[in-house]
């Protein structure tokens, strides 16, 4: 086999896993409006099963929908007539030899009361307010605490008899759990807080009242903010403490994440980050147990995760945007097809999902399976041009071709990609290559008659007779509408990335806030001398020409 260490079975407890692939918890936003499982997110679930994951952990599962939900319909598990849904998830996974476990989760203070609604006021161990959400919350009752380990027990009591495999308790990325055992949000006088033991107590409360009610061998793997990088957060040193007590409690696995919400960028990268940089997190605590580490962050590449397990620095690999991207990843990579994955380009366009449902701007089928669950051959054969090679005209041709066209595509260009070839260079953006090479290599498995240097004409399309013509000849930069706009000293990103103007040693300001903007303005800082980056387009008439 090419990734053996991928694809060996694997222990987590006494649960077998049938390789080392793990899905981890990512919210969809595809419960119902009362937190219930829903037709849409069974079919999300299922398809990555299919597709070969061995372990997939369900999305942050409120266990108090009161005080602790994240979003308005987040899934829960804080009722009994939560069971059943739970219960027709994990079957739907579990038919195709992946294992479920279920992410138990606790907001605390990284919510809002709009979002806890009924005039409710956050709560927290401390009264510490998180800066990006800028409410201070109510410090937790003693008696508070002890009905939250409560709830907590019995969410995974609640998953256990819905027939999932295990649960995770969310004690990562600033939320409650994370709160306890942080010094810097946990300044408690009672039981709860002060020395490390003591600040122990609420995550230990729940792991051992968890296997009480569950049995020993019900596994429980907790999800850890190795490193919040935040003054007076965990740190490397204090998180290897903190998993040596969690093994020595009973937790069956530690699941290696980082970072808070006053440090989201290290939660949710950016194409600007490395492949693989937060595997050093997970290396370090799996130098300090000997229960299962599961490593994550920007792992993309099966020759990567593969390498990763075969030096020893973790014992499972967790991808989450490469599963929404490709929920068959682990099928083509175990069957030697890794370039027909679509790896995931880190575009945070699935972001959204954190206000509308779960999707992929290279995956239109994320969070719509059920619209989409099969492609129907069409009856009789026919042909289709599509004028552009870019990623639109490629991913028409691929869906056009599957469906059983028979398409040619006219690009006026030597190579396929359109702008996105534009935007590969700058620092980190090479993963954009990663789409282009892979609508390149379906256009080549697919058969796809492609005409390079070939710029479309009437003449020409009629030679081909096609039952259909699709226009995908790309974007057109947006230029604000504001007065002085069409003067011959405002420019637009392709001018930049095309290099059409000289603006070496040019005063310059560029306009905007999203990747492109960035990418332009850090090729213009290597020749100009002075960039200003302004986020909103506030220009004032007129324009002075340096």
């Amino acid at each position: 086999m090419k990734y053996s260490h991928l694809f060996e079975k694997g222990k987590i407890g006494s649960l077998e896993l049938k390789n080392r692939v793990v899905m981890p918890a990512m919210g969809t936003s595809l419960a119902g409006p009362n937190g219930e499982v829903t037709d849409h997110q069974i079919a999300y679930y299922e398809e990555r099963a299919k597709g070969g994951t061995g372990l997939i952990i369900v999305e942050y599962t409120s266990i108090d929908y009161d005080y602790g939900k994240s979003t308005f319909n987040q899934l829960r598990i804080d009722e009994e007539r939560f069971v059943p849904g739970i219960h027709r998830l994990a079957t739907a996974v579990q038919k195709y030899g992946a294992k479920v476990f279920v992410q138990l989760q606790h907001s605390g203070r990284e919510t809002t009361s709009m979002v806890l609604g009924d005039g409710r006021q956050i709560i927290a161990p401390s009264s510490v307010t998180c800066t990006a959400i800028g409410e201070e919350p109510r410090e937790m009752t003693n008696a508070e605490v002890k009905q939250t380990i409560n709830k907590f027990v019995m969410g995974a009591f609640r998953c256990k008899r819905a027939g999932a495999d295990g649960v995770e308790l969310h004690g990562a990325h600033g939320y409650l759990i994370n709160q306890f055992l942080s010094p810097n949000t946990n300044l408690r006088t009672d039981e709860y807080g002060g020395s490390f033991k003591n600040r122990m107590r609420f995550v230990e409360e729940i792991v051992v009242g968890i296997k009480n009610m569950c049995g020993k061998d019900f596994p429980v793997s907790i999800r850890l903010s190795v490193d919040e990088f935040e003054e007076g957060g965990t740190t490397i040193e204090l998180s290897k403490q903190i998993a040596q007590y969690l093994e020595k409690i009973g937790a069956d696995a530690i699941h290696a994440s980082c970072g808070n919400y006053n440090s989201m960028n290290k939660m949710i990268e950016s194409m600007m980050f490395e492949q693989g940089w937060r595997v050093y997190l997970a290396q370090a605590v799996k130098e300090a147990v000997t229960i299962p580490v599961i490593t994550v962050g920007v792992i993309r590449e099966p020759e990567f995760a593969d390498k990763i397990l075969a030096d020893g620095k973790a014992d499972f690999i967790a991808m989450g945007r490469p599963h929404i991207a490709d929920p068959e990843w682990a099928k083509k990579a175990q069957e030697g097809r890794d370039k027909e994955i679509r790896k995931c380009i880190c575009c945070l366009h699935c972001t959204r999902g954190v206000t509308a449902h779960i999707s992929c701007s290279i995956n239109i089928r994320a969070g719509r399976e059920l619209e989409f669950r099969e492609l129907k051959k069409i009856e009789e054969k026919r042909k289709v041009a599509i004028v552009g090679g870019g990623p639109g005209g490629m991913e028409a041709a691929r869906v056009l071709t599957l469906k059983g066209y028979d398409v040619t595509i006219f690009e006026k260009d030597t190579t396929l990609g359109g702008q996105l070839n534009l935007v590969t260079a700058p620092i980190a953006k090479e993963k954009m290559n990663w789409i282009i090479d892979y609508h390149t290599n379906e256009m080549e498995r697919l058969n796809v008659d492609v005409l390079l240097n070939t710029e479309a004409s009437i003449e020409k399309i009629k030679e081909i007779d096609p039952y259909a013509v699709f226009l995908a000849t790309g974007a057109k930069p947006i230029i604000p509408d504001v007065e002085g706009n069409n003067l011959p000293l405002v420019c637009d990103y392709e001018d930049v990335l095309l290099e059409r103007n000289d603006f070496t040693d040019k005063k310059v300001v560029v306009v905007g806030s999203g990747m492109v903007c960035y990418s332009v303005a850090s090729q213009l800082s290597a020749k100009a001398a002075d960039v200003t980056y302004q986020l909103r387009p506030v220009v004032r008439y007129p324009l002075q020409q340096d």
